[in-house]
């Protein structure tokens, strides 16, 4: 952890956020976070909720090999943690991408709000299950889909279908973050997307991917 930001840029950055989760922010500590800082580690018991007030970290799982899935990505505005308030362990590792400024607010803190303004448990229940949908999603996604298609559902899922006269930008993206979403190595994830380029379909830059027309539903 860092030392803490001027207090002017950080009443800027809770005032940005929605009534309720301003008001939530405020009953918790602040704290900073260097960038590739891991803040939540998957397995571990916790009940503390974090808001995003700058920056970005990423919800991942990591296996004995190594390898990574990347559940999303979560930014300024969202909060992350809600799913251990139940004194659960963490479902996944939460680690920053940037440096990134939260508030922590424990279970404690969260109740009170919930109690003083109940609108905002509907808010909490409805981010729980869009993040349940999201992970049966990915599962689906990994089980049904080869990698190709994983790669397809990933970047039209997210972001639409690229034009010859509306392309569509990603960035900031790498092929190891896209490799990490699908669960493949980069080197596939790089193949395939070096064939898209030639065949026209996508432009590769420094952490960017232009969707320059409809991806093919098979390569």
């Amino acid at each position: 952890m860092t030392a803490m930001p001027a207090a002017a840029s950080l009443d800027a950055q809770i005032a940005s956020l929605t009534p309720s989760l301003r008001a939530l922010a405020l009953r918790g500590m602040m704290r900073n976070f260097k960038k590739n800082t891991i803040i939540i580690h998957e397995g571990d018991v916790g009940d503390t909720l974090f808001i995003v007030l700058k920056g970005s970290v990423k919800a991942f799982s990591t296996d004995q090999s190594g390898r990574e899935i990347t559940y999303g990505t979560i930014g300024e505005g969202d909060y992350f943690g809600e799913m251990s308030l139940d004194g659960g362990p963490r479902s996944a590792s939460v680690m920053t991408l940037e440096p990134t400024t939260c508030a922590l607010i424990t279970r404690a803190a969260v109740r009170d709000h919930v109690a003083e303004e109940p609108e905002f448990a509907l808010e909490l229940m409805a981010q729980v299950i869009r993040r349940a949908r999201l992970a049966t999603e990915t599962a689906r996604n990994i089980a049904l889909l080869d990698v190709y298609g994983r790669v397809i559902a990933t970047l039209e899922g997210e972001h639409g279908t690229g034009k010859p006269e509306a392309p569509i930008l990603i960035a900031p993206i790498t092929h190891q973050s896209l490799a990490s979403r699908v669960g493949a190595s980069r080197e596939m994830v790089s193949r395939l997307l070096k064939d898209l380029e030639r065949g026209g379909y996508v432009e590769l830059g420094v952490k960017r991917i232009t969707l320059k027309k409809k991806l093919p539903a098979r390569w």
